[in-house]
C-alpha cells in the first residue's frame, strides 16, 4: 500500500501559496528572524481623529483579538494582533490615542497541548518537507499576569463565547482569563472592559458560538449557542458599552466552513496505487453484497446501498468516514443473519460500517484528520471509518453555516435597533464577509450558498461585487488578495494570510483586519489614520 505520499494529498489545497521561490522562502526566513519585535511604524506618520475620541481604546473578543495564532497565545501574535495594530496607529501624532495595554503572556512558544511523554508542546510552525504544521517542543505553560489590571487595554480572551461575556464563572474554566481578571471568579470580561473607562472600542464576539461545534466535527450539537442566548449577551453587553458614552465598531462573522482548517485535507485524500486498490475492493466485497443483500430485503433503497459501497481504485479515493446522521444498519445486519443470508462471523466483519460511507465532496475533513489518516494495522479513512470527529459531513456544514448566518442576522438586528433607539450612530457595524468572499474567491453562486450577506439588497450585492467576475472559463482568477501587486493567499503557506493553525489570521491577516477597521471609522467618523503597512508584517514561521 503506498501511503506515503499521503501528506501531499491531505494538503493539495495549499497549491496556490505552498508553490513559491526560493526568494519567497529566503524572504519570509528573514522576516522570521526579525519577528520578535512589532514592526517599527512609519517615521512621523501624522492623522487626525474626526469625531471620535480615541484616548482610552478597548478590545472586546476571542483568540483572534488576543492575537491567538499558529494554535497557541505567545508574545510575538499578541504584538500583532489587530487590536494592538489599531492601538499602536492610534497612537500616531494627532490622533490622540494613549499606550494599548495587554494581558502579556511573556513566552516565545506559547503552549498548544501535551506531547509524548509529557513534553509541553508550544506553537505550531510550517514544516514544508510534510508540507503541513506540527508543533515545536518547547511551550511554556502560561503564567499569571503580572502588570496592572487596572491599566489593560485588550480585553479580548481566547475560546469565549458571546455567551461568556458576562459569566464571573468564566474565570474557572479559562485560565487565559483567569490570568487577568481584575477579581476571578467575581468579576467579568464586560465588567472589567466597563472599568477601563473607554471612549472607543472594537467588539468581535462570536465566532466560537459555532466554531467549537465545527473544528469538533460537528459532533456535539450542543455547542452551538442558541440564537435567544446569543441575541441576549449581544444586546446586554453592546447596551452595557453605548451607555458608556463610548463609540464603537462591531464586526460579523466570516463565512466559518470556508477556512484553511476545513479545506487543507481533501474529501478524496486517499492515495493508491491498481493492485492495493484490487486488494481492498475484494476485502470490501462482503459489505457491498450485505448491502445489497439489504436492499434486495427492501430493508434499505437501492440509492442508500448505493450510498454505503465502499469502492477503490487507482490514484486519490475517498475517506471512508462514520456519519451519525446515517441509520444505523446493526439491526438489519442481524435481520441478514436471522435470515441466513449472512453467517454470524459475517456479522462480526460488519460492525465497524453501521455509519459508514464514503466521503463526497460535500464533507470537510479538519485539519487533525492529516495525523490520524492511513494510520494504523488497518488504516484509518481506508480500510475502517475516520471518526466522526475528523470530519464535518454536508449535513454538519449546513448545521454550521445556518448557525453563522443566524448569528450575523442577530447582530446586524441588534446593532440596527440599538442605533435607532438612539437616534444615531452610536455603533458602527463592520461586515468582515465581501473581504473573505474576495480572498477565497468566491462566486455569487457560493455566496448565496454560504448564506453571506445581511439579508438586505445593499448588504448581499456588497459581497456578491467581490465575487462577481472571479470565475473564468470555470478557472478561479481572483484566489487571494493583492496588496500591493503581491497576491496574499487564503491559506496557511508561506504566502497567505492564516497561522499554521489554519483558523486565525497572521500577522498579515491581522493588518487586513485592522485595515478594514480603519476604512470604516474613516466612513463614520471622518477619521485620517493611515492603514497599517500590511506586506511590512510577517507571514507564518516556518521551520
Amino acid at each position: 500500500m503506498k501511503m506515503k505520499n499521503l501528506k501531499l494529498y491531505l494538503f493539495a489545497l495549499l497549491a496556490s501559496g505552498a508553490i513559491m521561490t526560493s526568494c519567497d522562502e529566503e524572504e519570509n526566513l528573514v522576516e522570521q528572524r526579525k519577528s520578535d519585535n512589532p514592526l517599527p511604524v512609519v517615521t512621523d506618520p501624522s492623522g487626525s481623529n474626526g469625531t471620535v475620541t480615541l484616548t482610552k481604546y478597548v478590545s472586546i473578543g476571542n483568540s483572534i483579538t488576543a492575537g491567538y495564532m499558529d494554535g497557541a497565545l505567545y508574545t510575538n501574535g499578541q504584538a500583532h494582533s489587530f487590536a494592538n495594530m489599531l492601538g499602536n496607529q492610534f497612537q500616531i501624532s494627532g490622533v490622540g490615542g494613549t499606550t494599548f495595554n495587554q494581558p502579556d503572556i511573556n513566552s516565545d512558544f506559547g503552549y498548544s497541548g501535551m506531547g509524548p511523554g509529557n513534553t509541553i508542546l508550544g506553537r505550531y510552525v510550517l514544516d514544508l518537507s510534510i508540507p503541513g504544521p506540527k508543533p515545536t517542543l518547547t511551550g511554556q505553560v502560561p503564567t499569571a499576569y503580572a502588570g496592572n489590571k487596572a491599566e489593560l487595554n485588550n480585553f479580548a480572551v481566547p475560546g469565549m463565547r458571546i455567551v461568556d461575556i458576562n459569566s464571573a464563572a468564566l474565570a474557572g474554566s479559562n485560565p487565559l482569563y483567569a490570568r487577568f481578571a481584575s477579581t476571578p471568579g467575581t468579576s467579568t470580561v464586560l465588567s472589567d472592559a466597563l472599568a477601563a473607562s473607554p471612549t472607543f472600542y472594537t467588539y468581535w464576539l462570536g465566532n466560537n458560538d459555532a466554531l467549537g461545534y465545527a473544528v469538533g466535527g460537528g459532533v456535539n450539537a450542543a455547542m452551538i449557542t442558541s440564537q435567544a442566548d446569543f441575541q441576549n449577551a449581544l444586546a446586554s453587553s453592546l447596551t452595557a458599552l453605548v451607555g458608556t458614552g463610548a463609540k464603537g465598531v462591531v464586526m460579523t462573522l466570516p463565512p466559518l466552513v470556508v477556512l484553511p482548517y476545513f479545506r487543507a485535507v481533501k474529501w478524496n485524500a486517499i492515495p493508491l496505487d491498481q493492485a492495493t486498490a484490487d486488494q481492498l475492493n475484494t476485502a470490501f466485497a462482503g459489505l457491498n453484497a450485505a448491502l445489497n443483500g439489504l436492499a434486495a430485503y427492501n430493508l434499505i433503497s437501492t440509492a442508500e446501498a448505493a450510498k454505503r459501497k465502499v469502492t477503490y481504485q487507482a490514484g486519490p479515493n475517498a475517506i471512508l468516514m462514520h456519519d451519525k446522521d446515517l441509520e444505523d444498519l446493526g439491526p438489519k445486519f442481524d435481520a441478514l443473519v436471522g435470515a441466513q443470508a449472512i453467517t454470524a462471523a459475517q456479522r462480526v466483519a460488519l460492525e465497524p460500517y453501521r455509519q459508514s460511507r464514503p466521503a463526497t465532496s460535500s464533507d470537510l475533513p479538519v485539519l487533525s484528520a492529516a495525523t490520524v489518516l492511513g494510520t494504523g494495522t488497518a488504516p484509518i479513512g481506508l480500510a475502517i471509518p475516520i471518526e466522526d470527529k475528523y470530519i464535518l459531513s454536508a449535513n454538519e456544514v449546513v448545521k454550521t453555516v445556518t448557525a453563522r448566518a443566524t448569528f450575523n442576522q442577530t447582530i446586524k438586528g441588534v446593532v440596527d435597533q440599538i442605533n435607532a433607539g438612539a437616534g444615531a450612530t452610536v455603533i458602527t457595524l463592520v461586515d468582515v464577509q465581501p473581504k473573505f468572499a474576495d480572498l477565497f474567491g468566491l462566486d455569487a453562486a457560493t455566496v448565496d450558498q454560504l448564506a453571506l450577506g445581511l439579508g438586505t439588497q445593499s448588504s448581499i450585492a456588497a459581497v456578491k461585487a467581490e465575487a462577481d467576475g472571479q470565475i473564468v472559463n470555470g478557472v478561479n482568477i481572483g484566489l487571494g488578495i493583492k496588496v500591493n501587486g503581491t497576491n496574499l493567499a487564503p491559506d496557511f503557506s508561506p504566502n497567505g494570510v492564516f497561522s499554521t493553525d489554519g483558523i486565525h489570521p497572521n500577522p498579515r491577516g491581522h493588518a487586513i483586519i485592522a485595515n478594514l477597521i480603519l476604512s470604516a471609522m474613516r466612513t463614520a467618523y471622518g477619521v485620517d489614520i493611515p492603514d497599517v503597512d500590511v506586506l511590512a508584517q510577517r507571514g507564518i514561521l516556518v521551520q
